[in-house]
């Protein structure tokens, strides 16, 4: 197990971030874990969810060793808003995104620099983001971005939302429906796939089942939905087979799903699913329930997962925010740091510890 502490984000200061950071902590799944945060939002948050809780103010994440049980660490980045804990639950504030993408910041920083074993981000609101002039539309781009040296190209990276029954990597993700469909090309899908099974190794799978999901009705029906299946899909499916990788399709985007998910009395066909869009992909494994549900970002130098929700504005201040998902990635994050090996072909939970 790696001792150096997994960082966890503060997301939007005025969603639910702040409250199911503090409900985990409680609920004992947060150990060895520094947030990366505001001291007095952590601390609204705590009134919020009328308990008590120590903070723990830390300036590295090394301090975690001397801060006493049952404390929350708290390492507050320079450069955050001094307001943020007076703003408005629920409401977009551009303070709110520019204070998100700090603490990722400094959270990627530290992770690059050996002193942090992984990244767990709270949701942040992309409104927000955009107010606060951060040209990113979401965590994905920009921890992308962060991880190339100065200069360098940003290495290929894809978003996989995953539950203990369904795994999906994504070709495209936070970009119109338009535009979605002319990123449909054979590099990308080629990409993803090797992406997708490279990835499979760190939760154990080094030889996955890779499903690929067509992008028309009934995978285009030999051309008479669309032809996106022949010029660029089956052939990258094709070459990638070429390369070694045990991967199956175009496979109707309305079935393929149920095929690969695993339930009780029912193994799944696939070990995961490559989609062509974010809706594709993303509505089937969301509706098997958020509540354990995790998005890790695959093709980076280093591990980040997150919750499957976003900042929850109607009930943000409430107490009433469910940490499950968060959970989930915190276990998820664990597992994937210390490469924990499963049997080979077995349909290894994702978000199990």
């Amino acid at each position: 197990m790696s001792t150096k502490p997994l960082l966890l984000t503060l997301g939007d200061a005025c969603g639910i971030g702040p409250e199911i950071i503090v409900r985990a902590f409680l609920e004992g799944a947060a150990g060895n874990c520094v947030v990366v945060g505001d001291v007095q939002v952590l601390r609204r948050a705590v009134r919020a969810l009328d308990r008590t809780l120590v903070l723990a103010r830390i300036e590295a994440p090394a301090d975690l060793a001397a801060v006493p049980d049952g404390c929350l660490a708290v390492l507050q980045p320079d450069g955050l808003p001094n307001d943020l804990a007076a703003l408005p639950w629920g409401r977009v504030h551009a303070h709110c995104g520019a204070a998100a993408a700090c603490c990722i910041e400094s959270a990627v920083r530290l992770v690059q620099g050996g002193q942090a074993s992984a990244v767990v981000t709270a949701p942040l609101h992309k409104e927000a983001l955009a107010a606060a002039g951060i040209d990113f539309p979401g965590h994905t781009e920009m921890l992308q971005e962060m991880a190339a040296p100065p200069g360098a190209t940003a290495p290929p990276v894809r978003m996989m939302l995953a539950n203990d029954e369904l795994r999906v990597v994504l070709v495209s993700i936070h970009v119109a429906l338009r535009r979605a469909v002319d990123l449909v090309s054979f590099e990308s899908v080629l990409q993803t796939i090797r992406i997708a099974h490279t990835s499979s190794a760190a939760w154990g799978q080094r030889q996955p089942r890779i499903a690929v999901a067509g992008l028309n009705p009934h995978a285009g029906e030999a051309g008479l939905f669309g032809d996106e299946e022949i010029r660029f899909i089956a052939p990258a499916i094709a070459e990638a087979r070429r390369l070694g990788i045990d991967v199956h399709g175009p496979f109707a985007p309305d079935t393929v799903f149920m095929r690969a998910r695993h339930a009780p009395g029912h193994a799944g066909e696939f070990d995961l699913v490559v989609a062509m869009t974010h809706d594709h992909g993303l509505i089937p494994v969301k509706y098997l329930g958020v509540d354990q549900g995790v998005n890790v970002t695959l093709g980076l130098p280093f591990v980040r997962t997150s919750p499957d929700h976003g900042t929850a504005f109607d009930i943000a201040g409430t107490g009433q925010a469910d940490a499950s998902s968060l959970k989930a990635a915190l276990r998820m994050a664990r597992r994937l740091v210390d490469g924990a090996q499963v049997q080979a072909g077995a349909p290894a939970p994702i978000a199990a510890s």
